[in-house]
């Protein structure tokens, strides 16, 4: 018998509180303490990059889920930098800043429409995606290339046209941060991020895709782990019922399935405790908490049993958590509905980048190639996914470099007689990266600088090729363009 209804004189309690409940595992196998959970009423699973060999696997890993009760599967695949199925090799798909940056709505749509047919295929049925951040922070360091841009009708529109794309394929939208992680300096894998702005602030700009994506019909919202002083005060808004209950169902008229943000993010387990943090997102309105990657069987089995506490001593009303499983329950009716619309070419997404890489200065035909990369450290939502050229310019010496160790009189003498391209990511987030191309275009202007992540920080007349991201698909168009 499972712990969830073991020693309980209130078997349906534990039910309705493990039904919240998004759990994780590791390997690419589930583990008997999931299916037995699942059984008696985990809610679902959010699977990473480690629970992804290939498609023929992960299917048969859904399917093997299902046999056990009919979960919520979610994983976040967002194309660009941040994608499960192909976290071991990179995107096909160009990410959200590279989709803005070609501002076609239509575009937008069939490449999410793709992702979700991809998804559909291996049995996910909710998408932790699109990010709906309007990115007005240049050194963001957690959203960054996976928003559509800084201005906020823009967002608002690609929005629509990712949720429409994958809900299209019968896979549920997520949107997420609300109310918006955009103009955040934080990460909030490590720290509470602050948005220091005014309600009519929010509304005209974090607030406006949000607003967009309810009307279109998204399935559901995820919160962020960001606290707005004069919204939530100095808690953040995954546990405030100002922002998700207030605002979000009252002011938005939002009633579909509110999803949190990892709860094992730094935000909220150090402060609160991840047993803590659960309880207060539920009674702020949250219906199902994704715990992330790091809680463990034990652990799920502690929060289960604090949010039965927290029921039977008044914290958390049981009505609470009924409303939560009615709403799940009705994003399930909809897995089940056939959804319309001809299934989408997977080229689309290499289509895409490359309407999205832009050169600035002139592409003269490489000789014998010198690509130095500059390395950049991976963030914690992006995962230690491959990028560069590597892979893609057999004709070409590829070498990854560490800026703060970068031998420049030695890459020199090495690009002797031959073309040098140097390779960054987000260079304007790091001096050491911009240190680097700034010694040596001094002594080789006619060095090619490519940039995979946001094009803010740009040397001044030299061969300028930007991507808006970093997957697979905006490497491969770069490499296009590049001729080689």
């Amino acid at each position: 018998m499972s712990e969830f209804i073991a020693d309980s004189g209130d078997q349906g309690l534990r039910r309705l509180a493990a039904g919240t409940l998004l759990a994780a595992f590791q390997g690419t196998t589930v583990p008997e303490w999931v299916l037995r959970d699942l059984e008696n009423g985990l809610g679902g699973v959010t699977l990473f990059g480690f629970n992804v060999a290939d498609p023929a696997q992960l299917s048969d890993l859904t399917t093997r889920l299902r046999e056990a009760g009919d979960p919520v599967i979610s994983l976040d695949e967002e194309g660009g930098d941040v994608t499960r199925l192909a976290y071991h090799v990179g995107s096909p798909y160009p990410g959200n800043a590279a989709l803005g940056a070609v501002d076609d709505v239509e575009l937008t749509r069939r490449v999410y429409r793709s992702i979700g047919d991809e998804l559909a295929r291996c049995g996910v049925n909710l998408d932790m995606a699109p990010s709906a951040d309007v990115n007005t922070a240049d050194d963001n360091p957690v959203i960054g290339t996976r928003s559509f841009g800084p201005d906020a009708a823009l967002v608002a529109r690609h929005t629509v046209a990712a949720v429409h794309g994958l809900q299209s394929a019968g896979v549920a939208a997520c949107v997420k941060h609300f109310p918006g992680h955009g103009a955040t300096h934080q990460d909030s894998h490590l720290e509470i991020p602050l948005v220091d702005a005014s309600i009519d602030l929010l509304r005209e700009r974090e607030l406006v895709p949000f607003q967009a994506a309810i009307d279109a019909g998204t399935r559901s919202i995820m919160t962020a782990h960001v606290r707005v002083p004069v919204l939530t005060g100095k808690t953040p808004a995954t546990l405030s019922a100002a922002a998700l209950t207030g605002l979000l169902r009252g002011e938005l008229g939002y009633d579909g399935v509110i999803v949190s943000d990892a709860l094992d993010m730094k935000a909220v387990t150090d402060v609160y405790g991840l047993a803590g943090g659960s309880v207060l997102s539920l009674a702020a309105g949250a219906d199902l908490l994704c715990l992330g990657p790091l809680p463990t069987e034990d652990d799920i089995r502690e929060i289960v049993t604090e949010i039965v506490a927290a029921v039977r001593d008044g914290r958390l009303p049981r009505t609470r958590l009924e409303e939560a499983a009615e709403r799940v329950a009705r994003l399930r009716s909809w897995f089940c509905t056939p959804q319309t619309g001809e299934a989408e070419e997977s080229v689309i997404g290499l289509t895409a980048a490359r309407r999205a890489v832009s050169l600035t200065g002139s592409a003269s035909p490489l000789v014998d190639p010198l690509v130095v990369e500059v390395d950049t450290p991976p963030t914690i939502a992006v995962g230690d996914v491959p990028w560069g050229f590597a892979p893609l310019l057999p004709q070409a010496e590829v070498v990854r470099i560490k800026p703060e160790a970068a031998d420049v009189p030695g890459i020199l003498e090495r690009a002797s007689g031959r073309s040098l391209v140097v390779v960054v990511k987000d260079a304007h987030r790091y001096v050491t990266s911009q240190s680097v191309v700034s010694a040596l275009l001094a002594a080789r202007p006619d060095t090619t600088v490519v940039e995979m992540g946001l094009p803010i920080w740009r040397p001044e007349g030299v061969t300028y090729l930007a991507t808006y991201g970093a997957a697979r698909a905006n490497a491969q168009a770069a490499a296009e363009l590049l001729g080689v």
